[in-house]
């Protein structure tokens, strides 16, 4: 997994103060939960860059599960589906 340390991202985070642990917001997702399948480092790495062109906020998530723990990045619905044109 690519570790996220765009500038622009973590200046949003800082900026947004928010807490990983706190609750996801229900319209936020991962692109796992939304693609329904592992996305990839690289598609990983396109989508936040698109994220960040746009100023989309985006929220860190932990998880953990069998195949993967650690931190995924989460994003509106809304912008998810405008990116995969769904």
């Amino acid at each position: 997994m690519i570790n996220f340390t765009h500038p622009d991202f973590t200046h949003r985070i800082n900026k947004n103060k928010m807490n990983i642990t706190q609750e996801q917001p229900e319209n936020y997702m991962s692109l796992y939960d939304f693609l329904g399948k592992p996305a990839g480092g690289e598609l990983g790495q396109q989508v936040c860059n698109e994220a960040i062109r746009l100023k989309v906020p985006m929220v860190q998530r932990e998880i953990s599960n069998p195949k993967y723990t650690g931190k995924v990045m989460t994003y509106p619905k809304v912008f998810l589906k405008k990116y995969f044109n769904k």
